[in-house]
């Protein structure tokens, strides 16, 4: 074989199939959020509205969008129940809070105390447009 012959033969380099497995991935179907507290003025606290600060927000216009969003509050239970021991609380974006971003949000139960400063789920349905 003559050298020419010998560079035109080179093994195949290996494909990397990290890529490919993103490409099957699913599309997210929410954003975070972050669970800041209730709706409180100065001596009273009504557990009845949270306040959740959604990430990328900072306008009270943008907040336009996400009312009537759906929101889920995700956490792991102690016990087992049906299989599993995760649970989630349900809510729903009612209003806007503020000239910041923050939103107000109803959930079927309150959310725990515990619960403030971890993330919640805002969901991309139902859609308004």
């Amino acid at each position: 074989m003559s050298q020419e012959q010998k560079k035109e033969i080179k093994p195949k380099k290996k494909q990397n199939k990290k890529k490919n497995k993103k490409q099957n991935k699913s599309p997210r179907l929410h954003i975070d959020g972050i669970f800041m507290g209730y709706r409180r003025g100065l001596t009273t606290q009504k557990t009845g509205t949270s306040l959740i600060k959604i990430v990328g927000v900072s306008t009270r216009k943008e907040t336009e969008w996400y009312l009537g969003k759906k929101v889920a509050f995700v956490y792991n239970a102690s016990r087992h129940h049906n299989g599993s021991n995760v649970r989630t609380i349900w809510g729903k974006i009612t209003s806007s809070h503020g000239n910041s971003g923050i939103v107000r949000a109803k959930f079927k139960r309150n959310l725990p105390a515990i619960a403030m400063g971890k993330k919640v789920r805002v969901m991309m349905y139902p859609s308004n447009i």
